[in-house]
């Protein structure tokens, strides 16, 4: 029987050293499967104050990456630099990118004339929009690369500017007659539904023409950019997930948008893992 892997953490060769067994035995065929696993490059959220010292912090919902780790996948958080030379080279190590959800996107790139009552309503990152112009080098880098990409939330919206569409920048104030798309107290539950587009991806891969979704927005795709098609909209309207149109398909190995958060709703739904297991695989190295 092969012994578990074991960390002595005081002095690997003292003897009668403490054993801590982790919960693999290691063998080649193990560290083979290890070698093949896609990395996922993950952009986080910033925090105007961490925990250590309340600088400036890194944030993101462990959620994602047990999304990730549970479909197949090896997540890596990405750095807060927009050096592009840098994030380019990153693009190029991972296996594929996932955008996350998070604070609102700095209304000037995509609407410098928003009524007064409505700015108001719009907030900008932490690190001053660094996050906004680093996540759209990225998706530069993505397009550029071909790289798979899954958009989440803030991430669909920035897709969607980066190539050349617009935002709601307060779904309240513009969408009259609008579903309460704010639903932060049941985040982790469905609160409405949204039909799919027949023989799109999104239906494939969820095996629905009928798809529940969690809501905790207060933004939304204005209409989709123009290589873009909405895939699913609930019945206000709002577009709740975007693909490629189908001459565009063969830009990108996968390319997936959704306004939902379906790594809150994975756990329990099999439909909303198989999001994250189809983008995993279109991860996957050949």
């Amino acid at each position: 029987m092969t012994r578990p892997f074991c960390i002595q953490p005081w002095n690997l060769f003292a003897p009668g050293g403490v054993d801590f067994p982790l919960t693999f035995s290691p063998n080649r065929f193990t560290f083979r499967a290890m070698a093949c696993l896609p990395l996922i490059l993950i952009s986080p959220s910033i925090e105007k104050r961490g925990v250590e010292f309340r600088d400036l912090s890194v944030s993101l919902s462990v959620k994602y990456d047990l999304s990730v780790t549970q479909a197949g996948g090896i997540p890596v958080t990405a750095p807060t630099t927009t050096d592009r030379a840098l994030l380019a080279e990153i693009v190029r190590r991972v296996d594929g990118v996932l955008l996350t959800g998070g604070d609102d996107i700095n209304p000037n790139l995509y609407a410098s004339n928003l009524p007064r009552d409505v700015r108001k309503t719009v907030g900008m990152t932490p690190d001053g929009g660094g996050r906004d112009l680093r996540e759209l080098i990225l998706l530069d880098e993505v397009f550029r690369q071909r790289k798979p990409l899954l958009a989440i939330c803030r991430g669909h919206q920035l897709l969607n500017i980066a190539l050349g569409g617009s935002l709601v920048a307060d779904i309240r104030r513009q969408v009259p007659g609008a579903l309460n798309h704010q639903r932060m107290d049941k985040a982790g539950e469905m609160v409405h539904e949204a039909p799919l587009t027949a023989g799109s991806l999104l239906a494939k891969i969820t095996g629905k023409r009928v798809l529940g979704v969690n809501s905790s927005h207060h933004q939304a795709v204005l209409e989709p950019a123009g290589p873009l098609t909405a895939v699913a909209r609930t019945r206000d309207g709002i577009v709740e997930a975007m693909e490629w149109k189908p001459e565009a398909t063969r830009r990108m190995p996968f390319l997936l948008s959704v306004q939902f958060h379906p790594e809150r709703l994975a756990e329990k739904n099999a439909e909303h893992r198989a999001i994250f297991r189809s983008f995993t695989r279109s991860c996957e190295r050949k």
